[in-house]
């Protein structure tokens, strides 16, 4: 089944609105349009006028899927793209830009179950809204993950930091720190460094900051280096392409010490959540800090 409607005042094609997205659950590609549409309000400040990857699932989440970067030529003309120039293939790519509730549900009707915007917006590319630390289990309980989230606090505490957590909804929990746009990817990434460094120390028993899987298994890694250009992270209350239908879900850091699972909001039981807590993610799009003064409170 095959539906058009008007949002933004573009006329947008939804298609096979009827397809089995989640098998298990049996929730169909056209649930899935409904929840971005009603979701819509609180996902788009932090994914509105940044270049996306796409992860595309046209067949829901047992079938096949692929990533999507250059949609040069491949999506309606009056999708915006941003021309940006990629090293490591040593030519330009035109990514998709969502600019709207309209270019959201365009791009979900793709087959984008989750949603990977920049840290940046294409209004200055080069330097992010916020750093992120990701907290990435390999063979080892939840509960160390939670562990090392508070350890990741203990650090940011010390530093002064506002730092804002939420689930991954798949198997771990990212950290945001704001920045505002006031440094570069390579000053993020290498405050995010110095984080992931003295955490490791706080807990060296199960947390790594060694890339390589071969190296840090039954640890948490703690992956700083997601903050480069063309990087991405699952959205805030981006839904993952797993069974139930998890979404990425800003918590409170007292909530995170009883969290059971990082699956456990659902496109089924998020609205809820939202209408009690609001949007606990606001600050990261707010001031961002001064990295000078963090490491001087680190006594760095």
């Amino acid at each position: 089944m095959d539906k058009q409607i008007k949002v933004n005042g573009r006329i947008i094609e939804l298609t096979n609105l009827e397809k089995i997205y989640w098998p298990e659950e049996k929730y169909t590609k056209g649930e899935l349009l409904e929840y971005y549409h009603n979701i819509s309000g609180y996902i788009l400040p932090y994914i509105k006028n940044r270049p996306h990857s796409l992860n595309r699932f046209p067949n829901g989440i047992k079938g096949k899927s692929f990533y999507q970067k250059d949609v040069k030529g491949k999506v309606a003309e009056w999708i915006t793209t941003a021309e940006v120039y990629s090293e490591s293939n040593d030519e330009n790519i035109n990514y998709f830009v969502c600019t709207d509730e309209a270019s959201l549900l365009y791009m979900v009707n793709l087959g984008s179950i989750e949603i990977n915007p920049w840290f940046s917006t294409v209004r200055k590319i080069n330097n992010p809204d916020y750093l992120a630390i990701d907290l990435d289990p390999l063979d080892i309980p939840f509960k160390k993950v939670i562990e090392t989230a508070f350890a990741v606090k203990e650090i940011l505490d010390k530093a002064k930091v506002p730092g804002y957590c939420k689930t991954s909804g798949a198997t771990g929990i990212h950290i945001y720190i704001p920045l505002n746009k006031k440094y570069d990817f390579e000053i993020s990434r290498e405050f995010a460094h110095v984080i992931a460094e003295l955490t490791n120390n706080l807990v060296p028993g199960f947390t790594s900051i060694e890339r390589s899987p071969s190296k840090r298994k039954r640890k948490v890694y703690i992956d700083y280096l997601q903050n480069r250009t063309g990087q991405t992270l699952a959205s805030p209350y981006s839904t993952r392409p797993k069974a139930k239908a998890p979404v990425s879900t800003p918590l409170e850091w007292k909530e995170l010490k009883s969290l059971g699972s990082p699956e456990e909001f659902t496109i089924k039981n998020i609205f809820k959540r939202l209408n009690k807590k609001g949007d606990l993610f606001k600050g990261v799009l707010g001031k961002g800090i001064n990295i000078e003064k963090c490491m001087k409170n680190l006594g760095l």
